[in-house]
């Protein structure tokens, strides 16, 4: 069932969060230091675990894995957001690389899709008739 994926997914959420609560308190940093990244090592950490001890299986499984893909871009688009406004609000400097480093990333792209071509083809086969 998706509803245990969602239920996995907000449990290694909220633990991420509050590790990275705790770090920020230890490093005396005002803020949360990786609690995103650390609820989705948790969840594929946990995921895996639990599937291997027969804890999950069937429904909640599909549940599960579907909930680990959305992870990625549902959830640091939503942390993102943060640091959007911060740079926004930090003046035109952060605003220039920001955007610099978008327009960077972009400019990769053909590169890195060359590169990657190099080893196999990603063009579908065509089918005998």
């Amino acid at each position: 069932m998706k509803i245990y994926g969602v239920a996995f997914l907000a449990a290694c959420f909220l633990l991420g969060q509050l590790i990275g609560e705790l770090l920020g308190l230890v490093f005396q940093f005002k803020g949360n230091i990786g609690g995103v990244g650390f609820g989705m090592l948790l969840l594929i950490v946990c995921g895996d675990a639990a599937k291997r001890r027969g804890w999950i299986g069937g429904e909640s499984e599909s549940g599960i894995h579907f909930w680990n893909a959305m992870y990625i871009p549902v959830v640091v688009a939503m942390a993102s957001t943060q640091y959007v406004g911060a740079t926004l609000s930090g003046g035109w400097l952060s605003l220039a690389v920001g955007v610099g480093g978008t327009l960077a990333c972009f400019l990769l792209i053909p590169w890195m899709a060359r590169l990657g071509g190099k080893r196999g083809s990603n063009k579908p086969e065509s089918p005998e008739v």
